[in-house]
């Protein structure tokens, strides 16, 4: 088939190489504009530019897609159809019937629920058990388009969304195949997504990192795995803050301790939580520091048995 990919970040990538390893030609690549990174602000390629070049596929980086140039160029490619993936921007309604098959959108979640900018984040942070991709047609509402393929996958105790994030962008390029296959043959079935209120979730931002260990031990756990790797959860030590990118649940006897409260440290990192259970802090970065194991970490940055975190 004839394809316009539209797509930013590494997620996308494994859409599009799913592409080329199954013959389509992509006949283009929209992407959103290169954006600044780092301390030095150094002007950087999305991911999906970057490997679109590498495969000399041509990238076109429009500020809006309601530019009349913009869809005259999308009709010259007479294109099939067009496969969205995390584009981050809103497509026209006319531009969702510029193809003969329209508009496909890949999307990692268990639609209707998690419809939005964050499904993989929110999904963890929920304590959710379960996710997937959803391969959708395009309407004009947000991820509310007819559902022609759901695959299905457990979320781990541990899984942490950078892990999440990779094992569905894999899963999203196979299901996406699958489903232009069925698309092709004039097999796909279209089934409607039910109306109602399922939840959006939301752009994740560093509003939600700070750490409540007045919480439950479960909830805190999802909040350091759902919000890895960016902003990361946070919490203060020794009046330094302090992010946490890995963690799990622990059995420790630990009563009548205060919320926060470190109940073991040394080689490793116990705290007691608001429920009266603990977690095992696994991997920290200090403030402009670079990422460490806590056994590294607690070598030269000592916490004294009964600190309170987050003070």
């Amino acid at each position: 088939m004839r394809i316009v990919f539209m797509g930013t970040p590494d997620f996308s990538v494994s859409c599009l190489e799913s592409l080329l390893n199954a013959n389509h030609n992509v006949c283009a690549v929209f992407s959103q504009p290169d954006k600044p990174v780092g301390r030095k602000q150094i002007l950087t390629p999305p991911p999906v530019k970057a490997f679109a070049l590498e495969h000399n596929i041509p990238v076109f980086q429009p500020l809006s897609l309601r530019d009349e140039s913009v869809k005259q160029k999308i009709e010259e490619f007479k294109a099939d159809v067009i496969v969205v993936v995390a584009y981050g921007k809103i497509l026209p309604p006319d531009m969702l019937n510029m193809c003969r098959f329209g508009c496909i959108n890949v999307h990692a979640s268990i639609l209707p629920e998690y419809r939005g900018a964050a499904p993989i984040q929110w999904a963890i942070l929920d304590g959710k058990k379960e996710t997937g991709v959803t391969i959708m047609k395009m309407n004009e509402g947000i991820d509310t388009g007819d559902i022609i393929l759901i695959e299905k996958t457990p979320i781990t105790q541990n899984e942490t969304s950078e892990e999440l994030f990779n094992r569905l962008a894999k899963m999203g390029g196979t299901a996406l195949i699958k489903a232009l296959e069925k698309i092709e043959n004039n097999t796909a079935t279209y089934q409607k997504q039910p109306d109602g209120d399922f939840g959006y979730a939301k752009m994740i931002t560093k509003e939600l990192s700070p750490i409540d260990w007045s919480k439950s031990a479960e909830s805190i756990h999802n909040k350091i795995r759902g919000l890895q790797t960016w902003p990361c959860a946070l919490t203060t030590v020794n009046g330094k803050n302090i992010k946490i990118h890995k963690s799990e649940l622990c059995d420790t006897d630990a009563k009548g301790k205060k919320y926060g409260e470190v109940v073991k440290s040394g080689n490793e990192l116990i705290v007691f939580c608001g429920d009266g259970k603990c977690i095992r802090i696994l991997e920290v970065q200090l403030e402009g520091k670079k990422r460490m194991s806590i056994k590294d970490f607690l070598l030269g940055n000592k916490i004294e048995v009964g600190a309170i975190l987050g003070d």
